[in-house]
């Protein structure tokens, strides 16, 4: 019964599974490291832009 017992045994499936999930996403952020800066970069100064049109602040 022991063995069964080891073999339904399911507690560190999900620690493997978060250490892939975060090894994959840090992969992915150096890898496009340059492309998500840019892109965050436009986003915010699309937001300073919008912000800016809205207080009334012209460019």
């Amino acid at each position: 019964m022991r063995i069964m017992d080891f073999l339904r045994e399911e507690d560190g499936i999900g620690v493997v599974e978060v250490i892939l999930i975060l090894v994959v996403l840090i992969a992915l952020v150096l890898i496009f490291k340059e492309k998500l800066t840019e892109l965050v970069n436009q986003i915010f100064n699309k937001i300073t832009t919008d912000s800016n049109s809205v207080m009334g602040g012209g460019d």
